[in-house]
């Protein structure tokens, strides 16, 4: 358990960096998926081949795990548009609405339901998330297609993770990855051809941007935070990528110059004791009844 926290740490703080390239709008949307997703499968393929680990359980586990990749392809795709037509702030807060779809879903259909512990340390990160961008997002939070768009992200990473950590229980990490991005790919580019995106043109800088994403906010990152999904349960790791809205704004600070205010850094603390309350296994206010029982007795 504990090499998953801390490989779910380090894919948090590789996919910390993903909404400020793509703030750059150096490539279109979902052409910046596209290659994001080609060129992180082009660098694992020989590797999962050379070293055998491509490993096909059965073909109902295979078919989980390309429709994984259309869910994902989807997701980053959708987001991308929400950053780029209106703010990485508003597009981030949506999208991070994701623990409570999974929260939900995973109340429905899976047999390990949340615990109480789950939705008390969410709805606190998601007060921290609200005052980490800050409140003034609200003012400006119109209903239109960025809108839509940031909220079907949050709800197809759900759904992602769900499936995902399914599939995870009957195939190994690489081999799911590398069925994942095949299918990705292959969406995505059929996606952008349809929507007449061009494939190429692009200035070196974004061919770089293109790379970085494909390297350190998938490949790198996703490899973590799979195996972290794989030995832990999807809700807290659900819950834990909030902390990517830290790290961001951390990093928007250092290259691209955004004010961090008291009001952020009392968010991004609130945030983080949130997600540490997913992460007790005994309900907390049972623990407080007991104790209070000790004390009165003693």
């Amino acid at each position: 358990m504990k090499k998953a926290r801390v490989a779910l740490a380090i894919g948090i703080l590789c996919i910390s960096v993903f909404p400020i390239l793509v703030k750059l709008n150096l490539t279109p949307g979902v052409i910046s998926a596209f290659y994001r997703m080609l060129f992180s499968l082009v660098l694992l393929l020989p590797y999962v081949l050379i070293a055998k680990q491509f490993k096909i359980p059965n073909i109902k586990t295979v078919l989980l795990a390309l429709l994984c990749g259309v869910i994902f392809g989807s997701d980053v795709a959708v987001w991308n548009i929400a950053i780029q037509e209106s703010t990485a702030t508003q597009a981030s807060l949506l999208t991070n609405l994701s623990p409570i779809w999974v929260g939900v879903l995973a109340l429905c259909f899976l047999k390990d339901k949340p615990k109480v512990n789950f939705w008390i340390g969410t709805g606190i990160a998601l007060i921290g998330m609200v005052m980490l961008v800050g409140f003034s997002v609200f003012k400006n939070l119109d209903v239109d297609l960025a809108f839509i768009f940031g909220v079907l992200s949050g709800v197809l990473y759900a759904f992602y993770m769900l499936i995902s950590k399914h599939v995870l229980k009957a195939m190994n990490v690489l081999t799911f990855m590398t069925l994942s991005l095949l299918a990705s790919s292959v969406y995505l580019a059929g996606l952008s051809y349809t929507l007449n995106q061009p494939f190429y043109g692009f200035s070196d800088l974004g061919w770089y941007v293109l790379v970085v994403q494909a390297v350190i906010c998938q490949l790198l990152a996703w490899l973590l935070i799979s195996y972290a999904t794989k030995h832990m349960r999807a809700t807290r790791v659900s819950v834990s990528l909030l902390g990517q809205g830290i790290l961001a704004s951390f990093l928007a600070w250092i290259f691209i110059g955004e004010s961090i205010s008291y009001q952020m850094v009392f968010g991004g603390v609130l945030l983080l004791f949130g997600i540490r309350i997913t992460f007790f296994d005994k309900p907390i206010f049972r623990n407080k009844s007991r104790l209070k029982m000790r004390i009165t007795n003693s």
